[in-house]
């Protein structure tokens, strides 16, 4: 099949503005996504946001539909949040209560930083242990070394599907069979790669996983889901709760919502929630499996061409790279870069010590540049891009 590059640009109206190359932070929104959000807007403004929602019903209760369609499950195993963060505090402070001195927690080299530090705190409150497994030469977690940290002290594996600063892709299906060998719980954090591959919970054999719209997904800021297996909605329990999440049964009495639900709150930003769906849908029209395909041919465009250039040092691990492109280029940090580079209209962005801590320590570096790529990029954008850091490195010699 060949890509239709042409249609999605020209769906995609920021394309005559920019060079967007920043999708691990947010990407270009799409025509039927914003036409989405904006009309639910109008209809707030003249019925009433309480109203506006009665009649907007049904394409809400779509949204669920589609994601479960998108990621392989029942609907009633999806919840709607504002961030993939939330989605995924949602779940991990609740098995969380569960913990006692000595349990472990296992996780990723490359674990996001939001959830490392939830991590920390976690353990400072309940004597847990938040353990690393090693990665392997390809720098993917080692799986056989996951498998040898296994006892009966193991309470909980949880990580990255795509780290958001190395172009890696943890191998979350083999993970997730070690997970369901020793019957351990399992979350996967896939706010990098939904939307960007094919997701199937069924294979990945997660029992909760969290994402975000606004990556490579394209929907609206402040959106995000979460999926949690039927079967383990009571090994997660809610943290907070509300009218929307519980029913108050009687003078002392509560009755949580029946499915993922339970983990929602009563307020959200509904014309947000609707471009989300719209947004899954979208990228359901192209196919999981094509947009991949485009990314990663893009990607490897782009890693080779970098590669020729003195100075540039690419930074991407693992066996499987993804779209999500990172580098750094000797004689200018990476926040100067992205300066220099958004007066040429290219948007790319930073991964700072701060947020990627163990591989950046490792590399004796404070930031990185990260340029990932999505579907609607052109190789003449590739091809531009590419030309500036070209330019830029022989200024800097």
């Amino acid at each position: 099949m060949v890509f239709d590059t042409n249609m999605a640009r020209q769906d995609t109206p920021g394309c005559l503005d920019v060079v967007h190359l920043h999708h691990s932070g947010s990407a270009l929104m799409p025509t039927p996504v914003i036409d989405a959000f904006r009309r639910h807007i109008e209809l707030e403004t003249v019925r009433g946001g309480y109203e506006a929602e009665e009649e907007a019903r049904e394409k809400l209760n779509g949204v669920y539909t589609s994601i479960a369609r998108m990621i392989n499950c029942s609907a009633k195993e999806i919840a709607l949040t504002e961030s993939a963060t939330a989605s995924w505090n949602a779940v991990f402070y609740g098995i969380a209560q569960t913990f006692r001195p000595g349990d472990r927690i296992l996780t990723s080299r490359s674990e996001y930083v939001s959830n490392m530090i939830a991590y920390f705190q976690v353990a400072e409150r309940t004597g847990a242990q938040v353990e690393v497994v090693p990665d392997d030469a390809t720098g993917q977690l080692d799986v056989r070394a996951l498998e040898a940290m296994i006892n009966n002290r193991v309470k909980l594996i949880s990580v990255t599907h795509v780290p958001t600063h190395n172009g890696l892709v943890n191998p979350v299906n083999e993970i997730g069979q070690v997970a369901n060998d020793y019957s351990i719980p399992y979350i996967v954090d896939a706010c990098q790669s939904a939307g960007q591959m094919p997701l199937d919970v069924v294979q990945i054999g997660c029992d909760a996983l969290s994402a975000t719209g606004r990556k490579f997904l394209r929907a609206p800021r402040g959106t995000g889901f979460l999926y949690v297996r039927e079967q383990m909605l009571e090994k997660f329990p809610p943290i907070t709760l509300d009218l929307h999440s519980a029913t108050w049964t009687g003078p002392h009495t509560y009755e949580l919502q029946p499915g993922a639900r339970r983990y929602e709150m009563f307020e959200s930003n509904i014309a947000a929630r609707i471009g989300l769906g719209t947004a899954v849908d979208y990228a359901m029209s192209w196919g999981l499996a094509e947009i991949y395909s485009r990314i990663r041919f893009l990607a490897d465009r782009l890693r080779v061409q970098l590669s020729s250039i003195d100075g540039v040092t690419l930074r991407d691990k693992g066996e499987e790279k993804c779209g999500i492109v990172t580098f750094t280029l000797d004689g200018i940090a990476a926040e100067e870069f992205q300066r220099l580079m958004r007066k040429k209209n290219i948007n790319v962005g930073v991964s700072k010590r701060n947020c990627a801590l163990t591989d950046l320590d490792e590399w004796g570096v404070e930031s990185l540049i990260r340029s990932p790529v999505h579907y609607y990029n052109s190789d003449d954008e590739i091809d531009f891009f590419v030309n500036e850091v070209k330019n830029l490195a022989a200024s800097l010699n």
